[in-house]
């Protein structure tokens, strides 16, 4: 044996108080990750991602790479993962949930411009 075990085994002999710690920063993680983690914690690779974004595999790969992009783009990414893009605006009083980009595929596309998708 390598010297792995389970997690479970790992944990079972941690107390109740630090099991609970254990888990809340579990969820904390799982709350904020970049692209290609969520990918990973979706369990879907770059190239099941490709397939369904009509790309190839080096565009997922770049793209998870990127700190700017395109919303049009992040929403089509988050789609495929099975997911929907909500963006939100935070201030000290409260949150706003921002609504301008929930219909992008409503609009009709007018000639001669170029939407990025």
């Amino acid at each position: 044996m390598s010297g792995r075990r389970p997690f479970k085994e790992l944990t079972r002999r941690f107390s109740k108080e630090r099991k609970k710690r254990v888990a809340e920063r579990v969820v904390a993680l799982k709350a904020e990750m970049p692209l290609a983690e969520l990918r990973q914690a979706r369990e879907r690779s770059q190239e099941e991602l490709a397939r369904v974004l009509k790309v190839n595999q080096p565009a997922v790969a770049k793209l998870e790479k990127r700190a700017d992009m395109y919303v049009s783009n992040l929403r089509r990414y988050i789609e495929a993962l099975g997911g929907t893009l909500e963006i939100t605006a935070k201030f000290a009083d409260g949150s706003v949930t921002i609504t301008n980009f929930s219909d992008l595929d409503d609009l009709p596309e007018e000639s001669g411009s170029r939407r990025s998708a």
